[in-house]
């Protein structure tokens, strides 16, 4: 299994003034994100997938992976709520440099335990890549339970779960009962710090895009015990981090990341571009927390 411990980064596709994927942003995003990521997550729900056709994630991952060049991991978000397609539509890629498969619990359809339980097997067993199973109740409509996860935890092709229930508890009961190699990330910023704490080995994180270096030294220190002196990092985003996900995510952190010159508000609709209210309040933050401007 690939060793994705510390700082992940859910990396946002630049859109240009057509909506079209910006390459040229997208390098320049993915030589910022080295600097202090962890490894890389292309493809995920911050990346805009949903609205991306095949060929498009195909050419924003072909971006990413050539200007990462080996020097970060790399994770691709392949999720979906038809499951034989999804596993039909491995067949579409090239797995060079992929090192591992971030794949969302099915959304819409609602399924119950018995049919994540299945979903996941029959993806697992057929991905030419460990699998990273990721719980957003907040997305999909259904939460996958600490047991669901933990049955699915003994899959030989199953590495870890990036966690976004935002339930301690639930946490608490997979970091209790998980196998020694089984991954807990973190699937929320701000809750990192305490998941870490009961056993988390990292995030997998939406700020991390405009600041990779200084939260991956925050999730260092976290998992160095050193919670003092991480609460000096993570405290300067508390009044931000809830204003990426105001108008819908990636909207805030693209919003974020033109205040700070790394590419474009721009994203794909149905989702539509920061407000003026809700750039003006990031553009305070920002200038609170003594950020240069483009």
């Amino acid at each position: 299994m690939i060793n994705l411990k510390g700082t992940g980064v859910a990396l946002v596709t630049p859109m240009n003034a057509n909506g079209d994927p910006d390459h040229g942003a997208l390098e320049k995003l993915v030589d910022h994100v080295c600097q202090g990521a962890d490894y890389l997550v292309a493809l995920g729900t911050t990346g805009e997938s949903a609205t991306l056709s095949q060929a498009e994630k195909k050419e924003v991952f072909n971006t990413i992976r050539s200007v990462a060049a080996g020097r970060k991991p790399l994770v691709l978000g392949m999720g979906g709520n038809n499951t034989g397609q999804l596993i039909r539509g491995m067949e579409d890629w090239d797995w060079t440099g992929i090192d591992a498969v971030l794949s969302v619990s099915p959304y819409y359809n609602k399924p119950g335990q018995a049919g994540i339980l299945a979903h996941y097997s029959l993806f697992a067993d057929a991905c030419p890549k460990p699998v990273i199973l990721y719980n957003v109740p907040g997305r999909t409509g259904s939460n996958m339970s600490a047991g669901t996860t933990l049955q699915l935890a003994r899959h030989p092709n199953i590495a870890g779960i990036k966690e976004a229930s935002g339930n301690v508890e639930q946490c608490m009961a997979i970091a209790a009962g998980k196998p020694g190699d089984f991954l807990l990330i973190s699937g929320d910023d701000m809750l990192t710090p305490a998941l870490i704490s009961i056993g988390a080995e990292g995030v997998i994180s939406v700020l991390a895009n405009a600041w990779p270096a200084e939260f991956a030294e925050m999730v260092r220190l976290c998992m160095a015990s050193d919670y003092k002196e991480a609460a000096q990092i993570w405290k300067n985003w508390i009044d931000l981090n809830p204003l990426l996900y105001e108008e819908g995510n990636p909207v805030g952190i693209k919003a974020v990341l033109s205040g700070l010159g790394i590419c474009g508000a721009g994203v794909r609709m149905p989702l539509a571009e920061a407000s003026p209210e809700l750039k003006r309040k990031i553009e305070q933050c920002l200038h609170r927390m003594g950020e240069p401007r483009s």
